[in-house]
This record gives structure tokens, sequence and C-alpha cells, in this order.
């Protein structure tokens, strides 16, 4: 018989899921020293990168059974992690901060470090914890932009898997006719 219920939630392999504990775990340190504690963007700044990375989460659970809560869940992420991108460059603008274009050597070495396996926020502490607050929020900028980028692959590589493979309602389709063809 064919499976109905596919293998699902492993979030936790997701290159996606990986930058945006990053993001998420960078945007509590960066709000909790530079954003004031009784202003609504920190929390909505924390709220939007918790977002991103629970949603990642919540769709990867939900994949098993929902091909299509899993998409809308993973875009959810993403337009998140839009939301708290803007209020990082919102931060940059107003306190009047360069933001690092592609020939800056630090824009340089971040994108070496973003290519390291296995990173996590031990590998860009030194960056979002600089006491430079230029260099902490590009480097969650940049970090924000990758997340977004590993988020639209995933996404697109949904919707080519549900348009070659379907959803549960094709598998429950499909075993039911099986089951029914059988010779009694």
């Amino acid at each position: 018989m064919a499976k109905i219920i596919l293998n699902h939630g492993g979030y936790k392999k997701l290159l996606s899921y990986q930058k945006s504990e990053i993001v998420y775990d960078g945007t509590v340190y960066f709000c909790n020293k530079y954003i004031a504690y009784n202003d609504r963007t920190k929390d909505q700044m924390i709220q939007a990168a918790r977002s991103c990375k629970q949603n990642i989460v919540e769709g990867s659970m939900a994949s098993g059974t929902s091909k299509e809560t899993e998409l809308k869940l993973t875009n959810v992420a993403r337009a998140s992690l839009e939301e708290l991108l803007e209020d990082y460059k919102d931060y940059a603008r107003i306190n009047k901060l360069n933001l690092w274009d592609k020939d800056n050597k630090l824009y340089k070495r971040l994108s070496e470090l973003i290519k390291i396996p296995n990173g996590n926020y031990q590998t860009f502490q030194k960056a979002i914890e600089n006491k430079d607050i230029e260099i902490g929020v590009n480097t969650m900028i940049n970090l924000s932009n990758v997340t977004k980028f590993l988020i639209e692959k995933q996404i697109n590589w949904l919707e080519k898997d549900f348009i070659n493979n379907g959803g549960i309602r094709e598998r429950m389709t499909k075993a039911r006719l099986e089951e029914r063809n059988k010779p009694k």
C-alpha cells in the first residue's frame, strides 16, 4: 500500500532554518542592546525574527499531510523576514550608518563566514556583537538577506515538488484506487 503521510519535520537540516535561528538569536541580542526596552520596534523585530524561524518549523511539521500548508507557512516565514530586514535598514538609515556594498572588505569576510558548513551563532558572534554598531547592523542585514534567499529557493522547490508529486489528497486517492483494484 502507498504511504499516505510522508516523512516530515526535518527542519533542523534545512539551511533556511539554520540561518533563521542565527537571525533570531542575533535579533534578540541586537534589540536588547540597541533598542529601548519600551520601544514597540524591539518587540516587533524579535517577533518577526521568531515568526520566520517558527513558521519554517511549523511548515516542515505540517508537510506530511499538507503541502499547501507547508508552502503557505514557508511564505509567511519569508514575509516576516522581509519585515525584519526593513526594520534593520530603517535603523541604519535613521542612525546614519553606512550599508555595505559587495566591494566592502567586511562584506567579503561575512560572505566567507556564511559559506562555513554548520555555521551557528558563534560563527557570527564577533560581528553581531561588535562594539561598532555599523558592523552589527550590516551583519544582521546580510544574514537576513541570505536567509531570505534560502527561503525563496525552498519555496521554489516546494512548488515544483507539489506540481510533480501532489499532496495528501492525491496520495489518498491513489491508495484507495490501488486497494479497490487489488484482486480479491
